[in-house]
Formats: structure tokens, C-alpha cells, sequence
């Protein structure tokens, strides 16, 4: 047990190779200790209990780590913050493309009620229309327009009078 305590205050070498040529000087003495049956005799290292340690605190590096907290919060929220503006945008240019789309399908759409309105007042086809119906051309007198002037020898089928307003 002594040469072990003395072992442990030597200072020229380092934990790891005294433990090393501890365990060699136990491994070539066991063929003299026992009748030529090796076993292994390892010695492990005491670990050392620091628990009644108290650390004192370090007002700097508290500062320090403070400091260093909020730089790396500001910087992830300004990261945050740009991330998020660039998202919107991206997500805007997917609705405005989109947004294009359904205005040249309306419009595509728009044209073709056109196409098929002009078709379908076109006189000619009205007219033949008319015929396969049974009607004919109107008379001379029959037509009235809207903003001519009326013929005051012709009979007026209808009129309209205007109201009169209650005097007050």
C-alpha cells in the first residue's frame, strides 16, 4: 500500500503512465504469487468527489454570456423577420401568377360570348329563323322608331302619359 501512496505524489510523470507501469509491475509479480495461474490484477482510479465544491460566481462572464444571449436573439429574429417577408413575397408572386390565369380565362371567355353573341344577331340568321317560323316582313307603317318623330295622321295604338304631380 505504500508503494501505491507513493505513486500518486509523483510529479515528473503523468496519471496515465503511472497507472500503466503500476499494472505491469502487479502483472510480472503474479507468476511468484501464485502457482503459475495468471490473473489480472487492474488497478482502477479513484474518482474524485467534488460535490461540496462551490463555484464563485463570475460577474464578467455572466455579462458576457448576457451579451452574447441577446446579439443571438436579435440575430435570429431578424432572420426570422426576413424569412418571413421573402416567403410572402414568393407566396404573392404564386397568387399574382395564379391571379393571372383566371383573367385571361375570363377573357378567353369574355371573347367567346362575343364571338357567339355577333353570331347569334346576326340579321340574316334572325331572318331565316323568322321564316321557318311562319313570319313575314313587316308592313310599311307597322315599324315605329323610337327617335323619329311621330306622324300625326297615323293612328296611335298606344300612349303614355305623364303622371301629375300632387301640388303643394
Amino acid at each position: 500500500m505504500a508503494a501505491c501512496a507513493t505513486t500518486y505524489f509523483d510529479t515528473g510523470r503523468g496519471w496515465t503512465t503511472r497507472v500503466a507501469e503500476r499494472n505491469a509491475a502487479l502483472l510480472a509479480q503474479q507468476p511468484t504469487r501464485r502457482r503459475g495461474v495468471r490473473t489480472p490484477e487492474v488497478m482502477f482510479p479513484r474518482h474524485m468527489d467534488n460535490s461540496r465544491l462551490v463555484k464563485a460566481p463570475d460577474l464578467v462572464r455572466v455579462r458576457q454570456m448576457r451579451i452574447f444571449s441577446a446579439a443571438v436573439t436579435l440575430l435570429f429574429s431578424l432572420v426570422m423577420i426576413y424569412g418571413l417577408q421573402h416567403f410572402t413575397a414568393i407566396e404573392g408572386s404564386y397568387k399574382m401568377e395564379s391571379d393571372k390565369q383566371v383573367r385571361d380565362q375570363l377573357r378567353e371567355g369574355n371573347r367567346q360570348l362575343r364571338l357567339s353573341e355577333a353570331q347569334l344577331t346576326q340579321p340574316g340568321r334572325i331572318d331565316g329563323m323568322a321564316r321557318q317560323l311562319g313570319m313575314a316582313e313587316p308592313q310599311p307603317g307597322q315599324v315605329v322608331h323610337a327617335n323619329a318623330h311621330a306622324d300625326t295622321s297615323a293612328p296611335i295604338f298606344a300612349q303614355a302619359t305623364p303622371m301629375q304631380s300632387p301640388a303643394q
